[in-house]
């Protein structure tokens, strides 16, 4: 049974009929909808606990998805089930490869939102930090940005 149908909190149900609307609505292709379906799905899973049945959503979408920023996502949300899960080293690699195709901090420099810009590169060096202390002898790229950025301690 498709997890639509399946019943859960108001918080749920909500968030189902408003992505349903949404994907009717939404000028889409049917590759682009079915990978926001099984987002959408594992993402139910997700909150319910079931990360087995949320991983395998996961990783349907990413199969189907092409857009980056969309996919950034569906990474970011794999990564915290491996967290979830007591598997940090795993989590973080998804977390550096959402990072990775999430290019809001330079995006919001373009835009001349040096503030937005801030923030976002503290934390994406926040992430580098925890893989570094992880995997010290790893990341040398990561490690320049931090020492040239003034963000390593």
């Amino acid at each position: 049974m498709p997890r639509s149908r399946i019943t859960g909190n108001l918080i749920d149900k909500t968030f189902t009929i408003v992505a349903n609307i949404l994907l009717r609505i939404i000028p889409t292709t049917s590759g682009e909808k079915e990978a926001f379906t099984y987002y959408r799905d594992g993402m139910s899973a997700q909150s319910e606990g079931n990360y087995a049945e949320a991983l395998q959503n996961y990783y349907e979408a990413m199969r189907l998805e092409i857009d980056p920023y969309d996919r950034s996502y569906i990474l970011y949300n794999i990564g915290l089930i491996h967290t979830s899960n007591g598997e940090h080293t795993k989590a973080l690699e998804y977390y550096f490869r959402a990072l990775e195709r999430n290019p809001r901090g330079e995006q919001a420099i373009r835009q001349g939102d040096s503030e937005i810009a801030e923030a976002w590169f503290n934390q994406a060096a926040e992430y580098w930090k925890q893989a570094i202390a992880l995997t010290p002898g790893n990341y040398i790229e990561a490690q320049n940005w931090l020492k040239i950025t003034r963000r390593f301690e």
